[in-house]
């Protein structure tokens, strides 16, 4: 990669370089267990110009997206975390009956089932097949589709302009910045409102959580950088809320440039946090490898010592963020068996590059393993109570991320 994808400058600094690994969602079936499997380099990148990390485009949203292995409404906090934000909006917007409200990257349905729920008409737009039918089963309007201009203004001709239009966790996952920004711009009315979460360049920085580095994620957004993609598709950053969910979010409401306010007194806090931390410079990116190989070294030294000492420790979670973590540790079965998770659409698979096989969650309580290495730490409360059981045995929890730390929990 030698230019920028947002501002096409040449000024691109190395952040860290995570070698290749295989796509993160492609779980192999056993029968794919000896074929070839393709790898990609995983290396983090940021523009000196306007400041957008990035990795290499080297795999395209359809060969991830067509079908897809994660479905949303398997997380009870996630599914609780879009309630919550509906019922705000509703109110924030004063939506009714006579509103309209697209989601982009509308998975399942876990969000709009709510906007369903109170009445209002809405429309998923879902590129994945398999998620899209489930979203469907469920009452949720869904379109399978890729969001760009062309698609975003049929999607305005044929059901008119959206009061609010929801991309949450999808503005990453898209090569194309300015031409999907643009899509952004052309479903939403002309005075109607954008509503974008995605994880916080700042929280992955200062927590480590390069796990969350993966190909499915084109860029890594501060604020700053945000505000700059969002301008070159016509919509101009009014407002943020920072959030816990994915260990550090942010939502970013927008505005077409033409009905455009004064920035937020929280945005204006937001940006200082992020100068302070030195995002708009090259000082703030200094530290970053360093501290992703103590990650990497501490996680080895403790399932190394577990299993010298005769201690089983085993897997919970098969998420995206888990197989970068497994992929640069180098983690086979020899350290972790297994893994299990909730989402029966993994089970009898195998993680990509690893080879480690991903169970029902059943298996912990048969197995009664000294240790869980929890992969997606980021829902770490839920997990907790979810978890709660291994007490019985006087297991205990493993969290690798910001730093290796054994939690024992109460049933």
């Amino acid at each position: 990669m030698t230019t920028c994808r947002l501002c096409g400058s040449s000024n691109l600094a190395s952040v860290v370089d995570l070698g290749a690994t295989p796509p993160c969602e492609r779980f192999l079936t056993s029968e794919q267990l000896d074929e070839e499997e393709p790898s990609f380099p995983l290396h983090l990148r940021v523009c000196t110009s306007c400041w957008l990390a990035q990795i290499p485009p080297l795999i395209t949203p359809e060969e991830t997206f067509t079908e897809y292995a994660y479905f949303s409404s398997y997380s009870r906090s996630w599914v609780d975390h879009a309630k919550s934000f509906v019922d705000a909006a509703v109110d924030r917007l004063a939506l009714g009956r006579d509103s309209f409200v697209v989601e982009v990257a509308s998975n399942d349905g876990y969000l709009l089932k709510h906007v369903v729920q109170q009445g209002i008409r809405c429309l998923g737009i879902e590129p994945s097949r398999n998620v899209g039918e489930a979203a469907r089963a469920e009452g949720v309007p869904t379109s399978t589709t890729f969001l760009s201009e062309s698609s975003g203004s049929e999607v305005r001709d044929g059901h008119g302009p959206a009061d609010l239009v929801v991309a949450n966790n999808v503005y990453a996952h898209i090569p194309d910045i300015v031409g999907f920004t643009k899509g952004l711009r052309a479903l939403v009315a002309d005075d109607g409102w954008v509503s974008i979460e995605v994880q916080h360049l700042l929280t992955l920085i200062n927590n480590v959580q390069y796990d969350t580095i993966y190909h499915e994620h084109f860029q890594y957004y501060t604020v700053e950088s945000a505000r700059n993609a969002l301008d070159s598709g016509g919509l101009s950053l009014v407002d943020v809320e920072l959030l816990d969910t994915h260990g550090g979010s942010i939502r970013l409401w927008a505005r077409p440039r033409e009905v455009t306010g004064e920035q937020s007194a929280r945005m204006v806090d937001v940006l200082e946090k992020e100068k302070a931390a030195g995002l708009h410079e090259l000082s703030g990116y200094a530290d970053f490898s360093a501290n992703v190989t103590r990650v990497r070294l501490d996680l080895l030294r403790f399932l190394v010592a577990m299993e010298e000492a005769g201690k089983s420790v085993v897997g919970y979670g098969a998420p995206g963020k888990g197989n970068t973590l497994l992929n640069h540790c180098g983690i086979r079965t020899d350290l972790l068996p297994y893994t299990v998770d909730r989402n029966p659409y993994k089970h009898g698979r195998f993680t990509p590059g690893t080879r480690i096989p991903v169970l029902p969650p059943e298996r912990i309580a048969a197995d009664r393993p000294d240790y869980v290495l929890v992969l997606p730490w980021n829902l770490k409360a839920e997990i907790m109570t979810q978890l709660s059981y291994v007490a019985e045995w006087g297991g205990k929890l493993v969290f690798p991320i910001p730093r290796l730390e054994i939690v024992e929990v109460n049933s």
